[in-house]
């Protein structure tokens, strides 16, 4: 399974970086749309949309991109 993470970020770069800003920018749009929802009061996909982004800086580093 590891195998076939390290071959996918390998191939597609930025994908979970660019996976990460998506999740950041939906953030945004729940927010605005329904303040008064769990899912705005917790920035539940902030919060996932930063780890993600974060995560995929460090293995794209780590497996020398």
């Amino acid at each position: 399974m590891l195998d076939r993470i390290s071959g996918f970020i390998q191939q597609y770069k930025g994908a979970p970086v660019l996976l990460g800003i998506l999740l950041v920018i939906l953030n945004f749009v729940v927010v605005l749309l329904s303040p008064g929802t769990w899912m705005a009061s917790t920035n539940l996909l902030l919060h996932v949309g930063v780890a993600l982004g974060l995560l995929g800086i460090l293995l794209g580093d780590a497996l020398g991109l």
